[in-house]
């Protein structure tokens, strides 16, 4: 397996407030690329999918690792993530670590995130579809229609 690529040390708290190491990389582009692709769209409360968000995950865990005695030790497979994460609140924060460090999704000092830039993307695309349901919405009942009938 393919060295991280700029490795970085990060605290991550799990649900009991208990900080435990994990070194986190960049992803390779192709795979950073499907990441991008893949995680916004998947986590979408209600929308998402599931089976998606977790094939995602597991990618992205893969270039996570944690220290065993100064052997690294990735995070490659599903035992592996269960057994050094301490809980799902841990790795989520874990998931948000490393869409941070690979994509800016939060922003840097001011400038726009990857959130921002996907959401006004998403804005762009709908609202051709939106405008002409708002007018139809918008226009008044007709005099014979029953809404404008008094009882």
């Amino acid at each position: 397996m393919a060295d991280l690529i700029k490795p970085r040390v990060i605290m991550v708290k799990n649900r009991d407030g208990v900080e435990k190491a994990f070194t986190i990389s960049r992803l390779p582009a192709t795979v950073a690329r499907e990441v991008i692709a893949k995680y916004p769209l998947s986590n979408i409360p209600k929308l998402g999918d599931y089976g998606t968000s977790e094939e995602v995950m597991k990618k992205l865990m893969c270039f996570v690792a944690v220290d065993l005695d100064g052997r690294e030790q990735r995070l490659t497979t599903q035992a592996l993530i269960d057994n050094h994460v301490d809980d799902g609140i841990q790795l989520m924060k874990l998931e948000v670590e490393m869409i941070d460090e690979n994509t800016g999704f939060f922003g840097l000092g001011g400038q726009r995130g990857f959130l921002d830039c996907l959401l006004e993307k998403l804005l762009l695309s709908i609202t051709p579809m939106l405008t002409p349901l708002l007018d139809q919405l918008s226009v008044p009942a007709s005099p014979d229609s029953p809404s404008s009938k008094q009882k």
